[in-house]
């Protein structure tokens, strides 16, 4: 548009600079096509909102590529205010995702949108965290599309404090292709990404990877060394990202002095109310079969690492009874797979 002047000549030129790169037989979308996702975006009521536009993300202009269309479902003033993304493993554990949702709503309560992706384990519990202070979720395909089916209740509710965005049309489904892709607008909108939990090979190194293109400050939480899902953060760890314990080690790693907004408060007064230790009940995964043995087994083992927790933690975070998680406990002890240690605490072998 820059380059010709207006919407109408650019898409008259677009035939002839595509025949000039190689490619014969170029069309534009079509008016009907065009008219049919606009309709679609209203029966969803979403907006779309337009690079250069004063609702559209200052922080995404930085970026190399940024999406010139966004289609936004929700409260798209939430992508005017600071934001941090919270990013990590699908199968957290029960630590990880404690540590998300704990980081989620200290920085929701010091003023900052927390942004991630809508997944599984990390990416729920961060959303969580920040339902009641402001939350974005990037979406890989349609932002009509709630994907995985598991968090479409969670996706409607971050709608009233926060909103869904992608740079996708209406109506798709997300494939694999389109993740990568999804992690450089969760960076870009953006001025620090958190990692907490990801393999070494993962879409959460990836945002990483996105982030430190784009200028943006790394976070990652610690693993412990035996734990293959915090060996990416680990890695980060030693190539120069920022140590995260606790809400004022991410503070302090922000350069925020002139930007700060003026919901901000005191690091001090808002975590002397705060624990990592915050009762996880909302951060169960659904859809999970206690009747079968086996998937019993595999959750539990999800849920733990080798950093000891109480076993009372445990049943919360996997959501059944103490008497249907005991004798799972024990044979996964008697296995070798789980060990016990002193105070009730329970860790992986």
């Amino acid at each position: 548009m820059h380059e010709h002047g207006s919407a109408v000549a650019a898409l008259q030129a677009l035939p002839d600079i595509a025949r000039k790169a190689g490619l014969e037989n170029y069309a534009a979308c079509s008016v009907d096509r065009v008219c049919a996702e606009i309709k679609a975006g209203a029966q969803a009521r979403a907006r779309l909102i337009f690079f250069g536009h004063d609702d559209y993300p200052k922080a995404l202009m930085t970026i190399p590529n940024p999406p010139p269309v966004l289609w936004v479902t929700g409260n798209s003033q939430t992508l005017l205010r600071p934001m941090i993304a919270i990013v990590g493993a699908r199968n957290a554990s029960s630590l990880g995702t404690r540590m998300a949702r704990y980081l989620a709503k200290g920085l929701g309560e010091l003023g900052y949108v927390t942004v991630s992706g809508l997944a599984r384990g990390v990416d729920t519990a961060a959303h969580i965290g920040a339902l009641k202070t402001g939350t974005v979720a990037v979406m890989a395909g349609g932002v009509d599309v709630l994907y995985p089916a598991e968090n479409a209740k969670l996706g409607d509710e971050l709608n009233n404090q926060g909103a869904r965005v992608s740079e996708q049309p209406m109506g798709l489904t997300p494939k694999a292709r389109h993740f990568p892709s999804r992690n450089r607008l969760i960076s870009g909108l953006c001025s620090a990404v958190i990692i907490v939990e990801a393999a070494t090979k993962s879409g959460s190194l990836i945002t990483a990877r996105d982030a430190l293109d784009q200028g943006r400050d790394v976070l990652a939480v610690p693993g412990h060394p035996f734990d293959a899902r915090a060996a990416g953060c680990n890695m980060l760890l030693r190539d120069g990202a920022v140590l995260v314990r606790n809400i004022d080690d991410v503070v302090q790693a922000l350069t925020v002095a002139e930007n700060k907004p003026a919901c901000v408060k005191s690091v001090t007064q808002i975590t002397q109310n705060l624990s990592p230790n915050i009762p996880p009940e909302a951060i169960r995964q659904p859809q999970r079969s206690l009747r079968q043995t086996a998937n019993l087994h595999q959750e539990i083992l999800e849920k733990l690492n080798h950093s000891p927790i109480a076993e009372d933690q445990l049943v919360r975070d996997v959501g059944g009874s103490v008497s249907t998680l005991s004798p799972a406990l024990v044979d996964l002890e008697l296995e070798g797979r789980i060990k016990r240690q002193a105070g009730g605490l329970l860790s992986l072998a």
